[in-house]
């Protein structure tokens, strides 16, 4: 089979754990060169990862394809600038950032939100994307168009949560909101510059980050008749989603929000 992303370079920010690690290891797959970003190389305790002790750029590596590890938190300028001057000291390019680094504080209406947790969600959905948009498209547009797949790909994970409301999550789906509309933003933006940029929205996934709801019966089981298709989503879904994206078949596709929800948002 060929590789659809022989020769390529990605960047895939929240890299160690759930869609992040199953993103980087899909575009590992197609041929694509990694630099796996994260606060740790380590996966979050509770994942459902079968290999859950190797970090992602390791797993990577085993399966004989090309990553490296580098530490920053996506919120903070510095590390996401640094983030991409690493990228392209180490591989020369960067055609493909993966903003997904991303954060849930729990359920709670806007009451009993917190001015902290509405902060913190906001810095890491929103701003972290902003920022790993930004100095990514600041390395593309110096770059000469490749082959049938332009100067780069910016893909953001989103949400469902970023197109319809979800019950007592105020900060996320403002965030995923965010998110959302910015995708639409660049993509205009930066069209004539052949950058395209889109958004995943994923719906309920079996992932470290919702495990405590899953193990509730009552609640997975309610998460479960909220979801026409007859199971709930794996990072792996997200990860195919992501793939195509990434490569030459979507060349034409910007500014597009791509739901990957077994028809929640289609009800």
């Amino acid at each position: 089979m060929t590789n659809k992303l022989q020769g390529r370079v990605a960047i895939v920010t929240g890299a160690s754990s759930g869609n992040g690690r199953a993103i980087a290891l899909a575009l590992a797959a197609q041929g694509a060169s990694i630099l796996c970003s994260d606060l740790k190389p380590t996966a979050l305790a509770g994942g459902y990862e079968v290999d859950i002790d190797t970090p992602t750029h390791e797993a990577i590596r085993k399966s004989g394809g090309k990553a490296e590890y580098f530490q920053a938190d996506a919120s903070k300028t510095q590390d996401v600038e640094r983030l991409v001057a690493n990228c392209v000291s180490a591989y020369g390019r960067l055609d493909i950032m993966v903003n997904n680094a991303g954060v849930f504080t729990g359920l709670h209406n806007i009451l009993d939100e917190t001015e902290d947790q509405y902060d913190f969600t906001m810095n890491v959905n929103a701003k972290g994307v902003w920022l790993g948009s930004k100095y990514a498209i600041k390395q593309m547009v110096t770059q000469e168009p490749v082959e049938g797949g332009g100067r780069g790909r910016i893909i953001n994970i989103a949400s469902i949560g970023g197109l319809v409301g979800l019950a007592l999550e105020p900060a996320y789906c403002a965030s995923k909101g965010a998110v959302v509309n910015l995708t639409r933003q660049l993509a205009i933006d930066f069209a004539p510059q052949l950058i395209n940029v889109n958004a995943v929205c994923p719906g309920f996934l079996a992932t470290a980050m919702v495990r405590s709801f899953l193990e509730d019966k009552d609640t997975k089981d309610a998460l479960e008749s909220l979801t026409p298709w007859p199971r709930l989503g794996t990072p792996e879904d997200v990860a195919k989603a992501v793939t195509f994206l990434a490569s030459d078949d979507s060349a034409w596709i910007t500014g597009s929000n791509l739901t990957v929800d077994g028809a929640f948002t289609a009800r």
